[in-house]
């Protein structure tokens, strides 16, 4: 899932148990609630073609739904074919719309009730009367097999409508919820955190962006598989190796960083320059867990692919797609890049060739590209987070947050 529009738009060398005290302090310092409670979701990338989805239930009937995990969008909406909250005791109607587009073209339009949302089924960790959009009408892509969408960014991406009636039954259109009064919306894990269930940060286990089709049962091959970490990160000792590299946050809509340079194999660095204040944009890049490839801004992707076709690998890179016997792999270069670090220094985050190039995928024994061009700011999705543990700490850095990263095991 791409990033959601609406209509308005330390020391380096520390380890990970001091990294840890660091940013519990510096949450403390400012005030922020710290909680021990973590949930560690599975989450697999079968359901919608490489994006991930976990599990979530809702209302009194703990009804099942798995929603995509999208760190460029906010909003947690459900598929009204399968939630119905008329037979919910536990929901209360509002005369709030929602209509939220992304930049893969695919959309829905829903009414927000306010019920329970619970996580974890084995131990479950259960929030009230989290604002829930239930989407009536929904683009046949929207999602995929999974029945619905968990946004992590802020509330700015959470625009809504206040309508003159309640909207469950649904009867407003499109273009009557455009006329309604805007409002933002808190979303759920602000919620979550706000209720001090879990500390302010989430963080992303994943190993591809594309589903493996390497096995006759894709849905039980681990390479398919991951976890979110509600409310923790660091402590997940056995999903990353050695010390935290943090990249400063510096803005609350999306997760935007800011791009220093790219770097394919030994060749020069290619600069990445600030956005001009004609574009609107916050930053030059995001890290995105809804985008299934890395995507740069255009003349950042020109630059990158030139350096590409000095390395004699053009053909390749325009293909997009070929058989993996015509892949060598190990004949390719690592792409570096380099972020605006949070901590004095810069971060320098590797990604290599096996995730750049998902292997079987579409279908076993082919390959194709999770890498291209984007109008605006540099998409840093998937295959950036597949090499990396990734957490996302919103507690520090005057509430921007920061993203770390630690190599994934």
């Amino acid at each position: 899932m791409a990033k959601a529009t609406t209509n308005a738009y330390l020391p380096k060398a520390l380890v990970a148990p001091q990294l840890t005290h660091a940013i519990h302090s510096a949450a403390a310092a400012l005030g922020g609630k710290i909680s021990t409670t973590t949930v560690r979701m599975p989450i697999t990338n079968v359901l919608n073609d490489g994006d991930y989805s976990g599990r979530i239930y809702v209302g009194n009937k703990k009804v099942e739904v798995d929603v995509l995990l999208d760190t460029g969008s906010s909003t947690l909406a459900v598929d009204g074919h399968i939630y119905d909250p008329t037979k919910d005791s536990t929901a209360e109607l509002t005369n709030i719309g929602q209509e939220i587009g992304y930049e893969d073209g695919s959309r829905w339009v829903g009414g927000i009730v306010l019920t329970d949302i619970s996580v974890n089924s084995a131990h479950p960790l259960t929030l009230p009367k989290v604002h829930t959009a239930v989407a009536y009408h929904a683009t046949k892509e929207m999602f995929g097999r999974a029945h619905g969408i968990l946004g992590l960014a802020y509330a700015r991406l959470n625009e809504a409508y206040r309508m003159p009636g309640p909207t469950t039954p649904p009867h407003y259109t499109y273009n009557q919820i455009q006329h309604g009064h805007r409002t933002y919306i808190e979303p759920y894990f602000s919620q979550l955190e706000g209720a001090g269930l879990v500390a302010n940060k989430f963080a992303f286990y994943t190993l591809r962006s594309s589903v493996s089709m390497a096995t006759a049962k894709p849905a039980t091959d681990p390479q398919n598989s991951g976890f979110l970490i509600l409310g923790g990160g660091e402590e997940q000792i056995d999903l990353y190796d050695g010390a935290f590299q943090v990249a400063r946050v510096v803005h609350d809509t999306y997760y935007n960083v800011n791009l220093r340079s790219v770097t394919v194999g030994n060749t020069a660095p290619v600069q990445a320059f600030p956005p001009t204040k004609a574009s609107g944009d916050a930053s030059n890049a995001v890290v995105d867990s809804g985008t299934t490839g890395i995507y740069l801004d255009r003349p950042v992707f020109k630059e990158v692919l030139a350096r590409f076709k000095s390395l004699g690998f053009e053909d390749e890179i325009h293909a997009g797609y070929l058989p993996m016997s015509k892949l060598k792999l190990a004949d390719w270069p690592v792409l570096t890049f380099v972020l605006e670090g949070a901590l004095g220094s810069d971060v320098s985050l590797e990604v290599t060739p096996q995730t750049y190039w998902q292997t079987d995928a579409p279908k076993a024994g082919h390959a194709s590209l999770a890498f291209g061009s984007e109008n605006g700011p540099s998409i840093l999705g998937l295959p950036l987070m597949n090499n990396y543990f990734t957490v996302f700490d919103r507690s520090i850095n005057k509430g921007l947050g920061v993203v770390s990263f630690a190599r994934i095991k």
